[in-house]
């Protein structure tokens, strides 16, 4: 019977993906034995939903098959659904079988949080997987086909309505204002019928973001036709639409997106881990506190700045570097050696207004709008292709050809 290590990886998002990868490289075959589980036999680009739910993208683009990445050979492979965790026996729990470990990475990425918004859970769309933002797509251009079908239907049935103008939602409606008008043109409808919507709470869109950079997004969103409401808060959601506001204004529209917030998956809360406003705080070397054997990585995590006394963005740029330092730190662990603090480099945050615009920052706050900062993105999305699979990878996915 062997006597290696059994490293157990649950979930192939970006942390999850990225970690197998440097474990592949910081270990041989006879030092440990890895294990990845996933849902799906694919791995998706996370960052890329919003396009495929605006019909953007082609979606075969965004999806990767895992054993194109991760040889079978190597790592063994398990297509299933993580239902528990039994930290005290070191044992996972699946829908179809049961695996113990010696070392678990938790990187099972994240679900929508509605943070109890009545009817959110009911009513609206959310961008939260490969397959719901298919669903968006396919239900977005449902809405104009049928609207073309009779003339004299509900003008509202066109309306695209967004909850929440962070990140994915300003880049969901950056897609959206290119989209809307190609629809509109297939399906020969008036422009002016079909409107575009993003509600905020918050005094501003995009709160992470410099002042300058906010004011430019919303100004391109804007001149291409997005109406954005910013300071308005959402107070239900409804088969017809959003409620909102102190009159209780109804907003109606044919689809509803909420794109508002995220919370860890919720496998962490069935198994014991107490979260902190959706996710789970780790220690610095990202273990979780008191398991010596477990790290809790990506969507899933939060990672404390100690300069700053607050987490770090859990943005796909920390779930690649989350993945290096676990891996290491598992190597080290193997081998009885000092583990490593997590120390996040900022590389910047370039948001996409759709195609061809975009803003953002870059090498310690240099601003780029417009093309360059849109040329820009292209490069940060296919740099984690080339993380991930070299060349060969990129050539077939990436958005910009190197060829």
């Amino acid at each position: 019977m062997s006597t290696k290590p059994r490293i157990v990886v649950l979930g192939a998002g970006y942390a999850g993906m990225m970690t197998t990868k440097k474990l592949i490289k910081n270990l041989t075959p006879e030092e440990a034995e890895i294990v990845l589980v996933n849902k799906h036999n694919y791995h998706y680009q996370t960052t890329w939903l919003h396009e495929v739910a605006a019909g953007t993208i082609n979606q075969n683009q965004v999806r990767i098959m895992i054993k194109d990445i991760i040889s079978p050979n190597r790592v063994r492979l398990i297509y299933d659904t993580v239902v528990k965790i039994d930290q005290d026996d070191n044992r996972v729990i699946l829908e179809n079988s049961e695996l113990i470990y010696d070392y678990l990475v938790i990187a099972l990425g994240y679900e929508t949080n509605t943070f109890g918004i009545k009817g959110m859970d009911e009513h609206a769309f959310f961008i939260e997987s490969f397959e719901s933002s298919q669903l968006i797509r396919e239900h977005i251009e449902y809405q104009f086909a049928k609207f073309h079908q009779d003339p004299n239907a509900d003008e509202s049935s066109l309306t695209i309505l967004v909850g929440g103008g962070g990140f994915t939602g300003i880049e969901f409606i950056g897609e959206l204002v290119e989209r809307v008008p190609k629809l509109c043109k297939k399906y020969d409808i008036d422009r002016g019928k079909a409107k575009i919507i993003n509600v905020e709470a918050a005094p501003s869109i995009l709160p992470t973001f410099d002042k300058e950079l906010v004011s430019y997004a919303r100004k391109s969103l804007q001149e291409r036709g997005a109406q954005i409401l910013e300071g308005t808060k959402i107070n239900e959601c409804t088969k017809e639409g959003f409620i909102v506001g102190e009159d209780n204004e109804l907003i109606k529209a044919g689809t509803v997106v909420w794109t508002g917030g995220v919370k860890a998956s919720p496998v962490l809360t069935n198994s014991g881990f107490e979260l902190t406003k959706g996710r789970f705080t780790v220690n610095g070397d990202l273990r979780a506190p008191g398991r010596d054997n477990i790290f809790v990585i990506g969507d899933c995590a939060w990672v404390m700045n100690k300069l700053e006394g607050r987490p770090y963005p859990p943005t796909a740029q920390a779930a690649m570097q989350h993945a290096s330092t676990c891996a290491n730190n598992i190597r080290s662990l193997i081998h009885h050696e000092p583990l490593e603090e997590f120390v996040f480099s900022d590389k910047g945050t370039v948001a996409s207004l759709g195609v061809t615009d975009a803003m953002g920052s870059i090498l310690g706050g240099k601003k780029l709008y417009g093309k360059p900062a849109a040329a820009m993105k292209k490069v940060v999305d296919d740099r984690y292709l080339f993380l991930l699979g070299g060349i060969n990878l990129l050539v077939k996915k990436g958005k910009v050809r190197p060829f």
